[in-house]
């Protein structure tokens, strides 16, 4: 992935592609429901097996799956890119996030370590803006704004929720604002298929050189668990990154907010967390953030091709 310091301006080719912003926000909902789900395995997990165990067997499985999912499709040609470079920084990016919000999650509520991961979408915004030269407008910027104020009221700044998992929780979030921007700007050259497919080669290497820091031999259930884990990470990701290449950053990242819900439901009927008045209140401003620009996009679009 290019880095958002290093991301090249959109090429007119890239400039004059038709958007199609409300099918990318539906790819983002989605994949928001399928990360939720591997999110809570991954915190029931980590309670047993190393971070990088985990997310070794998941990765892998994930791999297998595109792997079967692209090629038969694609063939090689999948494989072909003239961007090696910026495939490697976005795999070493994403390893990063991704073992900071497991932890995270070994050390606080699932929701909560959800709920701060939510500033990203404001990282991706202002990365893609200044980076990437992406038109943001007024109306984004102030639905991200109160989206962004939803969280605050969630994480209560100030009242001793920063700590070591929120850390963790919050370096996730800057990683990801990075590397959506970052995958944005690629989809100018790079297809879906080949961002997310060298996406799953890197991280599997990388995850593998953290095996000897810690491994314990699953159980078959949890062997079984984890690799479905995988497969719905690697479809995700996927959906994720389809949703990048659909429609601006700026559109479809507000969506990546239906996260909170899916964690607010798994978390009280896996562990019992009831969720405080503020969660609620906070979870209620950023669904419908993300609920008023997916009309006013769609109403957009509608006068736009009138």
């Amino acid at each position: 992935m290019t880095t958002p310091g290093t991301a090249a301006p959109p090429s007119p080719t890239a400039s004059k592609r038709r958007e199609q912003i409300p099918l990318g926000i539906l790819y983002m909902i989605g994949a928001t429901l399928l990360f939720a789900a591997g999110n809570a395995h991954s915190k029931w997990a980590v309670a047993t097996y190393p971070p990088g165990e985990i997310l070794f067997i998941r990765t892998l499985a994930g791999l297998a799956t595109i792997l079967l999912l692209f090629l038969p499709r694609k063939g090689l040609r999948v494989f072909h890119t003239r961007r090696i470079g910026a495939h490697a920084i976005r795999g070493i990016s994403q390893t990063t996030s991704q073992t900071l919000i497991v932890i995270a999650f070994s050390l606080m509520p699932l929701a909560g370590a959800m709920a701060i991961n939510f500033a990203a979408p404001l990282f991706a915004t202002l990365a893609a803006a200044v980076f990437l030269r992406e038109k943001v407008g007024l109306t984004r910027w102030l639905v991200l704004l109160v989206g962004f104020a939803g969280v605050l009221i969630i994480t209560q700044p100030g009242t001793g929720s920063y700590t070591t998992g929120a850390l963790f929780a919050l370096g996730n979030a800057v990683l990801y604002g990075s590397v959506t921007a970052g995958v944005r700007g690629m989809t100018a050259t790079e297809s879906a298929e080949t961002l997310t497919i060298y996406q799953f080669v890197f991280m599997s290497a990388f995850f593998t050189c953290m095996l000897p820091f810690g491994f314990v031999l699953p159980t078959t259930f949890d062997t079984v668990a984890i690799i479905l884990n995988g497969v719905a990470n690697a479809v995700g990701q996927y959906w994720w990154t389809r949703s990048l290449h659909l429609a601006p950053a700026s559109a479809v990242t507000p969506f990546y907010y239906f996260n909170l819900v899916w964690a607010l439901i798994l978390g009280f009927l896996i562990w019992g967390d009831v969720p405080t008045w503020s969660l609620i209140i906070g979870s209620l401003t950023v669904v419908a953030s993300g609920l008023f620009l997916l009309w006013w996009e769609t109403a957009k679009r509608a006068r736009t091709t009138a």
